[in-house]
Formats: C-alpha cells, sequence, structure tokens
C-alpha cells in the first residue's frame, strides 16, 4: 500500500486529515448524543408507562374482579339454584313467580352496576325473555355456538374477548364473563355477564387517547386492546417472551418496525397490561437533537475548513518558494534569494540550503581541480602503457638474439617470460581466469625448472569446470616462489603439488612442496624480495576483495615441507569494481 504522504501534495492531505478528523469527531458526538439520549428517554419513558398500567391494571382489575364476586354470589344463590335445579317440577304458576323473581334479582345487578351491560342465563326449557330487557334467558342448547364454550369445559369460570352482542339498544361491543351453575356437580346452567367494552376501553386508555394497549388474561391471551396493537399473528411470537413480573421489551415487528413494550403484572390480579410504543415516537426527540447537533457541526465543519486551508497555506508556502529555487538554481545562473525573516524550522531549512549551496559550489571548483589533475594522469598513462610496448619488443629481439647465438634455454626462458608479462598485466585486469593463473604460474615453474635442471617436479590438477572460473592474478606466484627459493634451496630440488578444487560452495586451491618446511623458531630478519612481502600482500588482497571466512593457511606438511591453503569464493564471471 502506498503511502499518501509520499504521493499526495501537503496542503490537500493536511486539509483532508483535519476535515476527516472534523467529521469522525462530529459524527461519534452526533451518534452518541442519540444513543444516550434515545436510552434516557426509553427509561423514562418506560418508568411513566410502568407507573400508568400498574395503576390502570389496579383499577380495572378492581371493577373486573367486583364482578367475578358478583357472579360467584349469584350462582349460589338459593333461589335461581332451586329456579334452575326444580323447574320442571314446578307447576306454570310457580315456575313464573320463580322466574319473575330470578329476572328481578338479575336486573336489580344491572342497575347497581354501571359496568354491567346486561346478563345472560343459560338454562333448560328457558322463558321467553322480553325484547328489551338487559335480562335474556337463553337455551342452553345453544350455548355451543358461543366462542367461550370451549373453554368453558375445562373451567369455571372464564373470561372472552371482546366481542359485539345485539341487544334492543344495538348492537353493543362488551367483555363477557362466564361462570358455569352447579348443583351437586350437575350443571344447571351458565350465567354470563357483559361488562361494557368501552367502559374498559376508556379506563384502558386513561389520559392517554393515543395509546396502544392490551389487556391480556392469565394464559397471555388479549381480551380488549385499544390502539394499533399486534395481530394474533405477531402477538403469537411475542408473549412467550413475557416474564412473571412487570418489565419492558425491545422487539422488532415483521409490519410495524422496532417497538417498545411494557408490561404490568400485579399480584393482586392476574391481568397484564401492555402498552406498545412505536421506537420511533420515542426516539423522534433524539432525531431531532441529532439534527441540530449536525447543522451546527457542518457550520463548525466549514469555518474550521477554512481555517484548515488557510493553516495549510502557510505550511506549504515556504516549501514551495523553496522548491522554485531549487528548480531554478544554476552554478552560472543569477542566485535568488530565499526570506531571511522565518525564524522557525522553514528558517533552519532554508539557512541549510545556503549551506549546502555554499558547499556545492566549493565542490564544484574542487571538481574542476580535480577534473584538471585527471587530465594530466591520464596523458601520463597514455604515455606509461609505452613501455609494456618497449618491453615487448625488447624481449622479442633478445630471444631472436639467443636464436641467433644458439642460446636455445635462454631463448625458452625469454619466451616464457614474455608469456608471463602478458598475463600478468591483463589489460589492467584485477580477475583473470584459472586456466591463464594456471598458465602464468606453469611458465614460472618452466623457468626455474630450466635454472635448476630436473631436480624441480611439479604436478597441477585443476578440472575444465574450475579453468574456466575466475580469481585475483598473481595469486599462486608468491607461494610457488617461496618453495622453490626457500624450500628448494639448499636441496637444489623437490616437488610442488598444485590443487584446486570446489568444496562447500568455496573454491580450495592448495600449494604443497616436500621441501625444508616452516621454520618453527623463526628468526627476525629483513624480509626478501621474494618472500614474506609477497604472502602477506596475497592474505590483503584477498581480505579486503572477499572479507570473511577467505583467507590463507600455512600449515607444516606431516612427511616434511609446507601446505598453503586458499579458500576464496567461486567465481563464474569477473567481479565488475573490486578494491585493488
Amino acid at each position: 500500500m502506498v503511502n499518501p504522504f509520499k504521493r499526495y501534495r501537503i496542503d490537500y492531505l493536511f486539509f483532508g486529515s483535519i476535515a476527516a478528523l472534523i467529521v469522525a469527531i462530529l459524527g461519534c458526538t452526533i451518534w452518541a448524543s442519540y444513543v444516550l439520549t434515545s436510552n434516557e428517554m426509553v427509561k423514562a419513558t418506560s418508568d411513566n408507562q410502568q407507573k400508568l398500567l400498574d395503576q390502570l391494571n389496579s383499577e380495572i382489575a378492581l371493577r373486573l374482579v367486583t364482578l367475578e364476586q358478583i357472579s360467584l354470589s349469584t350462582s349460589r344463590d338459593t333461589a335461581l339454584l332451586s329456579f334452575l335445579n326444580r323447574s320442571e317440577a314446578m307447576d306454570q304458576f310457580t315456575r313464573l313467580q320463580k322466574y319473575k323473581e330470578v329476572q328481578q334479582s338479575l336486573a336489580n345487578l344491572t342497575y347497581s352496576i354501571p359496568l354491567i351491560q346486561g346478563i345472560d342465563l343459560y338454562m333448560d326449557n328457558p322463558f321467553q325473555s322480553e325484547q328489551n330487557s338487559y335480562i335474556q334467558f337463553r337455551d342452553l342448547k345453544k350455548a355451543s355456538s358461543q366462542n367461550w364454550y370451549a373453554a368453558m369445559q375445562k373451567n369455571d369460570s372464564y373470561w372472552a374477548v371482546k366481542q359485539t352482542i345485539s341487544t334492543f339498544q344495538g348492537n353493543v361491543n362488551v367483555i363477557s364473563f362466564v361462570r358455569s351453575i352447579e348443583y351437586n356437580n350437575h350443571l344447571l346452567g351458565y350465567l354470563v355477564l357483559h361488562a361494557k367494552a368501552q367502559t374498559i376501553e376508556e379506563m384502558l386508555a386513561g389520559t392517554s387517547q393515543d395509546a396502544n394497549r392490551m389487556m391480556l388474561d392469565e394464559s397471555g391471551q388479549p381480551i380488549i386492546s385499544i390502539g394499533s396493537v399486534p395481530d394474533a399473528k405477531e402477538w403469537a411470537s411475542w408473549k412467550n417472551k413475557l416474564n412473571d413480573s412487570s418489565g419492558l421489551l425491545h422487539l422488532k415487528g415483521e409490519h410495524r418496525g422496532e417497538v417498545l413494550l411494557v408490561y404490568s403484572k400485579t399480584k393482586q390480579s392476574n391481568w397484564t397490561m401492555v402498552e406498545v410504543t412505536p421506537w420511533s415516537t420515542i426516539t423522534k426527540g433524539s432525531l431531532r437533537l441529532a439534527f441540530a447537533i449536525g447543522l451546527i457541526g457542518v457550520a463548525a465543519i466549514v469555518l474550521a475548513l477554512i481555517l484548515a486551508l488557510w493553516v495549510s497555506r502557510q505550511f506549504t508556502s515556504p516549501i514551495y518558494k523553496l522548491v522554485s529555487v531549487m528548480k531554478r538554481y544554476t552554478l552560472s545562473g543569477k542566485k535568488e534569494e530565499l526570506p531571511e525573516d522565518y525564524r522557525n524550522e522553514f528558517g533552519f531549512l532554508f539557512t541549510g540550503y545556503r549551506k549546502q549551496m555554499e558547499r556545492i559550489e566549493e565542490l564544484y571548483k574542487s571538481l574542476e581541480i580535480r577534473h584538471e589533475q585527471l587530465r594530466k594522469a591520464e596523458l601520463e598513462s597514455l604515455q606509461a602503457n609505452i613501455n609494456p610496448h618497449f618491453l615487448y619488443n625488447t624481449l622479442d629481439q633478445l630471444n631472436w638474439m639467443a636464436i641467433g647465438s644458439g642460446q636455445h634455454e635462454m631463448s625458452r626462458i625469454l619466451e616464457l617470460m614474455g608469456r608471463m608479462f602478458r598475463i600478468g598485466l591483463s589489460n589492467g585486469e584485477s580477475f583473470i581466469t584459472i586456466a591463464d593463473e594456471l598458465e602464468h604460474i606453469g611458465c614460472y615453474l618452466e623457468i626455474q625448472r630450466i635454472r635448476l635442471g630436473q631436480g624441480l617436479e611439479y604436478e597441477i590438477e585443476a578440472d575444465e569446470t574450475v579453468r574456466r572460473l575466475f580469481t585475483p592474478k598473481m595469486l599462486l606466484q608468491p607461494f610457488v616462489e617461496n618453495s622453490v627459493m626457500h624450500g628448494f634451496h639448499a636441496s637444489g630440488k623437490g616437488k610442488i603439488w598444485i590443487k584446486m578444487r570446489i568444496r562447500d560452495g568455496r573454491l580450495v586451491i592448495t600449494v604443497e612442496d616436500d621441501g625444508i618446511g616452516l621454520n618453527p623458531e623463526p628468526k627476525p630478519r629483513k624480509m626478501s624480495k621474494t618472500g614474506g612481502y609477497g604472502v602477506r600482500n596475497v592474505r590483503e588482497r584477498i581480505r579486503t576483495h572477499f572479507g570473511e571466512p577467505y583467507d590463507v593457511e600455512l600449515l607444516a606438511r606431516p612427511e616434511g615441507g609446507t601446505i598453503v591453503e586458499i579458500v576464496i569464493p567461486v567465481l563464474h564471471k569477473r567481479p565488475g569494481t573490486f578494491l585493488e
């Protein structure tokens, strides 16, 4: 990933960074204010609703429990039980009197309790009820068609859901409480008290006419509701989430979105009051607050960005000035001046640039002087190149003179020396092939064999793969020269073995002789022109070129003589640049 601070302009980055920071802070502020205020509003709303529902629960439960108690006492009334149990055994006159008595007793209940809309009494062989009466006697066989009948097969009493009944005053919405009338475990009928649904709804609404509330029975089924409440399918998925005590739930409906559900259960009542409030209604104030903060934030962003743009220009203006001066700078041209009134980091930068330019001009002058010196050195180098050619020509003339005078050994020596000079110079190259290095040392050994006669023997072992590698030139000559000049000096004869092989990814060169060997207690003496200086030179060159772990090691040969082991890298091509 590319670092934007390496690609884009500083003023754009500064401006964008400030803008992004302000937007992030504003976004967090709006979100935090919305969440905090929403939570506070939810808490306040739920607390108020909880208290109100508890109060409504107590009030409505008091009314409904009164109806339950009245129905219980009525179902045990002696006159009612006698009328229902012995109706068939009575004569027509007595039965009519009992009917009037029961009818009046039930009518008194409707007159004394305004909540009661009417009373239905289901019995066998009922009398024909008066059409304009609140008390209706109905045939027990028709009870099976009522919506409460199935529940009454398992219960003694039951509150039926809100329904519409026909009365002499028209259709009226009621909620009905049904109680079975039994005598000696024999069902005599059902007493149904119809409570006015409108009265219960008004109590359920209280002072909040736009509330969405439900009243649930013990099983959690809605009995009556006001406002927009969940349908049966949606409520079936919610009701199991209610606890045994009062509480609140944050739910999401399939069609209505998120809602806050607050419910109330009291110890004195079996009823549960539920209020459903759309979440958007609760958080409406939080949204307004967040919108207001957003407007203020936008204004703050505009002002902050204007300030950021001005500040960024103050930062970038001296930088652009410096860049402009740097672009137009020439050694021979007119020098542009930088502002000198900056005392901060830009001032340090301008001062550093001035000093740098002064240093560059000084270096340029020194380069001119150095260039002139290099030209002189090149002329001297061209002059020096004449000397090798002069040496080759001289050796060639000496060779022909030796041949002319019959000095064949001298002619051979001069020929070998010419080949050694050619390889030693190598057109100025520091590295030559192993084949050239072995040819050079072979020429030297051949010259020494001519000098010593047949007393000098040597073997060279290197395969073609090794011969194609590269090595610093004149690497073997000092060690072979030591073997000849010092190892065989006393005896005048000896043998030298030169072996080259690749081991562990490195080139190992071994020079072995059977001369006098290493002196265990060397005496201080002046270095000869062919002795220790050459060996030390090779060691220093290896360390300079390659570093650790490449080096030269001298060992005593067990059979007598010396072993030199040289370790250098495997070079398949001539290195580009090495220090001499």
